[in-house]
């Protein structure tokens, strides 16, 4: 339970991040972002895995940087998408 609410934390933090990254309005509800956010860092983190650098001596910044690209890249796909099938532009 305390796992999923980590993730789902994380997952938020880092959907905030994305938005707050790309420019222009993303009209996205706030649980989409969170999952964008948690789906970026399950993919930063295979990633990271199979690139080698998952688990290092100190902070994991490759690992992080490459959750927070894949938040971004998901929220700028995934958020015009959304508005467009919403009818809003």
């Amino acid at each position: 339970m305390f796992q999923l609410l980590w993730i789902l934390l994380i997952g938020f933090v880092l959907g905030v991040l994305a938005r707050l990254l790309l420019r222009g309005p993303q009209a996205i509800p706030w649980w989409l972002t969170m999952l964008l956010g948690a789906g970026g860092a399950l993919l930063g983190n295979a990633v990271a895995g199979w690139i080698g650098v998952r688990n290092t001596s100190g902070i994991d910044w490759i690992r992080h940087a490459l959750q927070l690209g894949f938040a971004v890249a998901l929220v700028a796909l995934v958020a015009p998408a959304w508005t467009k099938s919403r009818g809003r532009r």
